[in-house]
């Protein structure tokens, strides 16, 4: 058989990178390699595996709708895509005048949320959309122009224009924002920045101020949705109600789906041809969405993301390593910060002592575990990172 690294090589496009290793199976927290090892998974396919691996309500769920029905064009409705849209809306609080467009990504649902942003354009003169110094919406063209970060954007210029990115101040945002602008699209928490969080209110002040001006406050929630922060969505504990919200990741707990939901008045800018995809709303992509919601709500995995999330907290501070200054984030997205820009060398460290991790800068650490994780993995997470720590060493012992 070709060696894994060499068939990597030469057949696979090269835009992520040398792969870690290959692995074969999942169950629970737990994946492993072609060589047999396992490694407790507290990336969760960077906040996707919800429900961790080979999970059985998963597995039944695909099978059944598989059989019955994968694929119809969206000239027709089919039942789990109309009972995932119910959902959402409950889940959303978007209430009666909601609407829900399914995309097969978060990119793709960033995509339609900058459409949308584009009909809200008050005849003309709404010529702006404002995003975030650092955000992260996605790879695809609409989605990198929202983007705040110019190195993954050089190389793709000119990118569809119209867009600011600002700091996450309140001050900056009322500066900027007045009645040329057609939306303002946010993260929650930044994720791809190092899991970092909203200032104090911003969202509320987000909220009054794009109510004030006439502009859509639009919430991209691909990776702090469908429970991973200890509520169903991060701006429900800022008790604001959004014009749109975006999702991805989690909902499909590792099937490709992605979803816009609208609320109010903004539900009315789609009209027919306006937007869509072959693939928008699949029966095998709905039914899977359904389990992994239902299965979340019902096994209290929302509560679960919280309580734990607070004890992988108390875990990580309480290692007392010089190299940990603080911990971010909430429920089980959480950001470890480090003294030291080792963060690639720590990821490294831990994978040789059986636990993924992942670096999304050279300072921060970002855990995204599965919701089902309990004390087990919490005891197993505690060892296997003391053991990363102590393979780097202390920073007086060389540490950059």
């Amino acid at each position: 058989m070709t060696d894994w690294h060499d068939a990597a090589n030469a057949d696979m496009m090269q835009v992520f990178g040398a792969p870690q290793a290959l692995l074969v199976r999942g169950a629970g927290c737990t994946v492993w390699d072609a060589d047999g090892t396992g490694y407790l998974d507290f990336l969760g396919g960077i906040a996707v595996n919800a429900l961790g691996h080979a999970h059985p309500v998963m597995v039944a769920a695909i099978s059944r709708q598989a059989a019955e029905l994968i694929h119809v064009s969206n000239y027709f409705v089919t039942p789990p895509q109309l009972e995932l849209a119910a959902r959402l809306k409950r889940l959303t609080g978007a209430g009666e005048r909601g609407r829900v467009y399914f995309s097969n990504s978060g990119a793709e649902a960033n995509e339609a949320a900058f459409k949308l942003a584009r009909l809200n354009n008050g005849g003309g003169s709404r010529t702006r959309i404002l995003a975030l110094n650092g955000s992260f919406h996605g790879r695809t063209m609409g989605a990198l122009a929202l983007t705040g970060k110019p190195s993954i954007q050089t190389d793709f210029a000119p990118l569809p224009g119209g867009v600011t990115h600002i700091d996450s101040t309140i001050e900056t945002l009322e500066a900027e924002l007045d009645e040329t602008v057609a939306a303002l699209i946010v993260e929650p928490i930044q994720g791809e920045a190092g899991v970092v969080e909203l200032p104090d209110g911003y969202l509320a002040a987000a909220r009054e101020l794009t109510e004030r001006h006439g502009a859509l406050l639009i919430l991209d929630e691909v990776q702090t949705g469908a429970g991973r922060t200890g509520s169903w969505f991060a701006f429900q504990r800022a008790g604001i109600v959004p014009d749109a919200v975006t999702l991805a990741k989690g909902m499909g707990g590792g099937f490709p789906i992605g979803a816009l939901v609208t609320f109010g008045a903004a539900s009315d800018l789609f009209t027919p041809g306006k937007h869509g995809s072959t693939f928008s709303g699949n029966p095998l992509g709905t039914a899977t969405a359904n389990a992994v919601l239902g299965e979340i709500e019902d096994a209290g995995l929302v509560e679960n993301a919280r309580v734990r999330g607070e004890q992988l907290r108390e875990l990580v501070l309480g290692i007392g390593s010089p190299l940990i200054t603080e911990v971010r984030g909430r429920g089980l997205l959480l950001g470890i910060g480090l003294a030291h820009p080792v963060a690639n060398d720590l990821v490294g460290a831990a994978l040789t002592s059986g636990l993924i991790i992942n670096a999304p800068n050279p300072t921060t650490i970002r855990l995204a575990p599965p919701l089902i994780i309990g004390d087990d993995e919490l005891r197993l997470f505690d060892e296997r990172f003391r053991a990363a720590l102590e393979t780097l060493g202390t920073p007086n012992e060389g540490t950059p």
